[in-house]
């Protein structure tokens, strides 16, 4: 069964998840400890998720079996889900194709991707091809951050280029210390020195032995592939990695999952997102509840304690513009010029400062031009009419997209690229619709939420 380690707000929904389809928990949290009766195991993980910096997802990292089961879990219970796979592997080897110079670097094709390598690393700087690495410190770069300093990670050891042994600063046991660097320098292969990782703490010197020994091997058969690979080429497989987007939808299935293995706040995981005052408030508010609360009352309170936070009338917003590959645009401050919260119903403005043309209708977009945006807390779609500085009306963008979420700042959704446009003389047309198509058939959207956007395609046209 693979091993997975997870961390974050989302750990005890995810935990459940996997714990469902066989996967093994190591290193659990104190809270997934407790919570799902784990004992606590050391072993290195398969599978490693941690929180987005932005709480609105997480980052996977593992092997291929794992990352592929990992993604066909969510894609199976997540609805509108967002999966961004990096086009190379962490720590993943590769003979590249210098293409070309930057001041103090190269750029390399490597493939799937170009990446980037420092001068300083590379010793014959009139070399047209070379053995690199990929580093974890840009995971998820568009261009990755490439080394000739070449690893070879394992379970409980990782071979690097140095003749050093080093060991995990979490092994802090003064003994255990002692005896891995002993065996370290009784171990270690020629030209290679050992990092001891975390895991090799329990395990006994046998185990350690042979690992190292298939290390070796491997360095070796990389050395060789890449005397007769032609570049680009990948010679060594390295950990995948994923950016997985929770929207709306995914946060509450998410939060129902959770409360089936502990008392949950509605909208627990939009509420963590929102980090901050925010997030310690939930935490207060579910330890009312484990401690018999009514959940009316506590949901009461805790609204009471957040609801001034959030915009009104006169409140001037962000509009955080998302797009499939994870690039975030932010299109301007807007005013908010009417907000009914019974209906979920929010109105607002923005003057455009910029030149161009208006994305779908071509129309003339000149700084002044006012947009007013009408949305739906929760849609699926908002409707942005543009006008003149003089008020004439040139042309209406519906834009699909994942349900949209109201965040202290302002609102926040994953375009969809589907748009509708209407004319001012009344034409109506749709643009964009095989984009996500495409993004469904590359594992990037379920086919679900494909359908979903075609039917709400459908009831706009019929509205329009």
């Amino acid at each position: 069964m693979p091993k997975a380690r997870v961390r974050g707000v989302y750990s005890t929904a995810l935990t459940k998840l996997l714990l469902d389809y066989g996967f093994e928990i190591v290193q659990p949290s104190l809270s997934v400890k407790e919570r799902f009766g784990i004992e606590k195991r050391n072993e290195s993980p398969e599978l490693d998720v941690r929180d987005r910096r932005d709480r609105q997802g997480v980052r996977a990292s593992g092997g291929t079996e794992s990352i592929n089961i990992f993604k066909s879990i969510l894609q199976s219970h997540l609805h509108d889900v967002i999966i961004r796979e990096w086009p190379v592997t962490a720590n993943g080897i590769y003979k590249g194709m210098i293409e070309t110079e930057s001041p103090g670097s190269f750029l390399v094709d490597i493939g799937s991707a170009t990446g980037r390598i420092s001068k300083n690393e590379v010793s014959d700087l009139d070399t047209k091809q070379l053995l690199v690495q990929v580093e974890r410190r840009r995971v998820g770069a568009r261009r990755p951050a490439l080394t000739t300093k070449i690893k070879i990670p394992g379970e409980y050891a990782i071979l690097i280029p140095e003749t050093q042994i080093k060991v995990s600063r979490k092994i802090r046991d003064p003994q255990n210390r002692s005896r891995l660097l002993q065996l370290g320098r009784e171990l270690a292969p020629k030209n290679w020195g050992i990092i001891w990782r975390t895991a090799a703490k329990d395990q006994a010197p046998e185990k350690l032995e042979k690992e190292i020994a298939h290390l070796a091997k491997e360095g070796e058969a990389v050395l060789e592939r890449a005397e007769e690979a032609a570049a680009p080429a990948e010679l060594w497989e390295g950990s995948h990695f994923l950016d997985v987007e929770f929207p709306a939808v995914s946060k509450e299935k998410l939060d129902e999952i959770r409360k089936s293995v502990t008392k949950t706040m509605a909208r627990h995981h939009y509420y963590k997102a929102c980090g901050g005052n925010f997030s310690v408030a939930v935490d207060m508010a579910e330890k009312l509840l484990e401690k018999g609360s009514a959940i009316e009352e506590v949901e009461r309170l805790f609204r009471q304690t957040v609801g001034a936070s959030f915009p009104t009338v006169g409140s001037m917003i962000d509009i955080e513009h998302v797009k499939l590959d994870g690039k975030v645009f932010h299109l301007g401050e807007a005013s908010v010029e009417a907000f009914d919260e019974d209906a979920s119903l929010i109105e607002f403005s923005r003057v455009v400062r910029g030149e161009g043309t208006y994305d779908g209708l071509g129309t003339r977009r000149e700084p002044g031009d006012r947009a007013v945006t009408e949305a739906k807390i929760g849609g699926w779609h908002y409707k942005t009419r543009y006008f003149s500085k003089d008020g004439r009306h040139k042309g209406t963008y519906i834009n699909l997209n994942t349900p949209i979420e109201l965040y202290p700042y302002g609102i926040r959704y994953v375009d969809l690229e589907v748009d509708v446009c209407i004319w001012p003389s009344g034409r109506v047309g749709k643009v964009d619709e095989k984009k996500l198509e495409c993004a469904a058939a590359e594992g990037v959207v379920t086919k679900r939420l494909v359908e979903t956007v075609k039917r709400e395609v459908r009831e706009i046209m019929k509205a329009v």
